[in-house]
């Protein structure tokens, strides 16, 4: 199984939500892009752990198993793709997040979010998770 993590989801994972857990394990593939790393960085910045949460979000991206894909053309047709479906259905979402999903519409990816708004976009593969 291959995943992408977007930014709560990489957050969940970090306060230890069980299932997010699981699905890390069982990915042979864990991705992200840099929209993910930018928001990541900037919540960093904004928090009091700054140094000890790059350091962990550093350890996470050196396994052998993370990757973090680059925005290219391909990305940005996807983009434009989820952009003209949200629209015309009046279902939009929030800008960098249409970017996340036309990352893992691109690479074929699972995308695992605890953002809902993600259930509006049907050209994803995605497993939204609650959080207690």
């Amino acid at each position: 199984m291959k995943i992408f993590l977007d930014t709560s989801a990489y957050s969940a994972f970090m306060r230890g939500h069980d299932k997010i857990l699981n699905l890390i394990r069982q990915a042979e593939r864990i991705v992200v892009n840099p929209i993910v790393l930018g928001e990541l960085l900037a919540g960093f910045r904004l928090g009091k752990r700054e140094a000890k949460n790059h350091g962990l979000l550093e350890r996470f991206l050196d396994s052998p198993r993370v990757a973090s894909l680059p925005i290219d053309d391909g990305t940005a047709r996807r983009y434009s793709d989820i952009v003209e479906h949200l629209r015309r259905s009046g279902t939009p979402i929030p800008t960098n997040d249409l970017w996340i999903a036309a990352s893992a519409m691109q690479h074929g990816l699972i995308l695992i979010s605890t953002d809902t708004h993600f259930e509006k976009v049907p050209q994803i593969s995605k497993e939204i998770l609650s959080i207690p």
